[in-house]
């Protein structure tokens, strides 16, 4: 297998580019994942900061690895919405226990715990991606299935016993508020951190140990840390504000703080630390970037991958729409992974899908279902018009025309960027369907201060692609790898 690297300064953006580009697509996709949630909505951002990083930091790499590695570290993002983490801000902010500073501290170090985790995970699989080491497809879903297995080890050591009825919590537990209030309000949920824990501990150790990949090592350990710095951080300013209500009564907040939705700025800041973390990690580790320009081929074959395609987009649909026992076993995020990551190393087509259609499937989803099904904003035949059909036809035409000139060894080296600006200009304008259209002139609500940071962000990452077009970043000579 032949790796394709680049040492030349000449080719690298400045630090800042990756650092500031990466934190609004974070920030962007994070925001925009509050109104979806979950495992699926993670992975707005998961595609937006990952083509980002390949836009700027892999110039003249072969395309289909490049989108490998977007594709792999956006599944990976998904993994952390399993995690239960309302009641944990509710430690640092609820009224009952403003003033408890053990209760927040508390609170907080649990943001740090599962936001280095929920992070770790795309940092971890983004360097997988990027670090020149081939794994196959069957490699992949046998770590996968491991880490289904070691995360029971890990939940039944750290999230065990949990018995409300009869009293019975972990001992470190961060979604209780027993401890806290003498009159036990408040119901605890169930953990999963401690099985994340184990399942990340395996993986980290398999790519550094057993596949000697130090881009993976060193980006999981910089996805612990955007993670683990931006979840408390964005939880500080909501909490802060919970604490001092009086000094949101004067200045500016006087005005603003009536429209302020604060756990929309908590994720939106949430995602900016750890898109600049992950930024700033792969620019400082960009030397090894290493992406294989003519490697040993697919490792699973095209009928079985059209097969897998077709259960899992059936399972995405049956989820979303549905629910039941579907979305209690398929949408825990070690499970939902185990498919995707497959794929996106051993396939032919899985990777552009997974960055345009297979992504954008649950969120048109939801938007529609909000739009349609559970408000009457828009008529069921344009809702579904628009909102749905449409996007779905464009995100698979482009991933479909890429793919299938990958398959024919043609020239794909503009796909990134065109995916890119399709996936941030879509995922920016179903989100502001699902905000009502908060224009900033028209009459303000709770969306209205978000919306415009949401589209300060937009126009400042497409200004990215018109600053860097020039000079060929993420445009370079493509190398078929297929």
């Amino acid at each position: 297998m032949e790796v394709h690297t680049n040492s030349t300064d000449e080719k690298w953006v400045s630090w800042w580019q990756p650092v500031v580009f990466a934190a609004m697509a974070g920030g962007l996709g994070w925001g925009i994942r509050g109104q979806y949630g979950h495992e699926t909505g993670a992975m707005i951002a998961g595609v937006l900061v990952s083509l980002t990083l390949m836009f700027l930091l892999c110039p003249g790499f072969a395309t289909a690895s490049v989108v490998r590695a977007a594709a792999l570290a956006t599944v990976a993002m998904g993994i952390g919405g399993t995690q239960t983490y309302g009641v944990t801000l509710g430690l640092t902010q609820d009224s009952t226990v403003i003033g408890n500073w053990a209760a927040l501290r508390w609170g907080l170090l649990g943001c740090l715990i599962k936001g280095g985790l929920w992070i770790g995970f795309a940092g971890l699989f983004l360097g997988i991606g990027l670090g020149g080491k081939r794994y196959t497809a069957l490699e992949v879903f046998l770590l996968s299935l491991g880490m289904v297995a070691i995360s029971f080890v890990g939940a039944w050591l750290f999230n065990s016993p949990f018995d409300p009825e009869a009293g019975k919590l972990p001992a470190i537990h961060f979604s209780n508020l027993w401890q806290w209030l003498p009159e036990n309000e408040g119901r605890p949920r169930q953990e999963s951190w401690g099985g994340l824990l184990f399942a990340f501990a395996l993986a980290f150790g398999y790519a550094t140990w057993r596949k000697v990949d130090v881009l993976a090592r060193n980006m999981g350990l910089w996805g612990l840390l955007g993670g683990a710095l931006g979840f408390p951080l964005g939880q500080c300013l909501q909490a802060y504000h919970a604490w001092n209500p009086e000094v949101f009564k004067q200045g500016i907040w006087t005005n603003l703080d009536p429209y302020m939705n604060w756990w929309n700025t908590m994720e939106t800041t949430f995602g900016f630390i750890m898109g600049a973390a992950l930024g700033l990690g792969l620019w400082l580790n960009r030397r090894r970037i290493a992406v294989a320009s003519t490697p040993d081929g697919p490792t699973m074959p095209l009928a079985l991958e059209g097969v897998l395609l077709c259960l899992h987009v059936f399972l995405l649909i049956r989820m979303t729409f549905f629910g039941g026992w579907v979305d209690g076993v398929y949408g825990s995020g070690l499970i939902l992974v185990i498919i995707p990551w497959a794929c996106c190393a051993g396939g032919r087509i899985w990777p552009w899908l997974q960055v345009t259609t297979i992504t954008m499937l649950p969120i048109a989803s939801k938007t529609v279902v909000n739009l349609t099904v559970k408000s009457e904003d828009i008529a069921p035949v344009a809702g579904w018009a628009i909102y749905f059909v449409l996007p779905l036809l464009l995100a698979t035409a482009l991933g479909g025309v890429f793919a299938w000139r990958a398959l024919k060894g043609q020239d794909t080296a503009r796909f990134v960027v065109i995916a890119f600006l399709l996936n941030l200009w879509l995922y920016f304008g179903l989100n502001y369907a699902i905000f009502q259209f908060p224009w900033p002139w028209a009459e303000w609500t709770g969306r209205t201060p978000s919306g415009i940071v949401f589209t300060v962000f937009l126009f400042g990452l497409t200004a990215m692609v018109w600053m860097n077009w020039k000079r060929g970043v993420g445009n370079g000579p493509d190398h078929p790898d297929t």
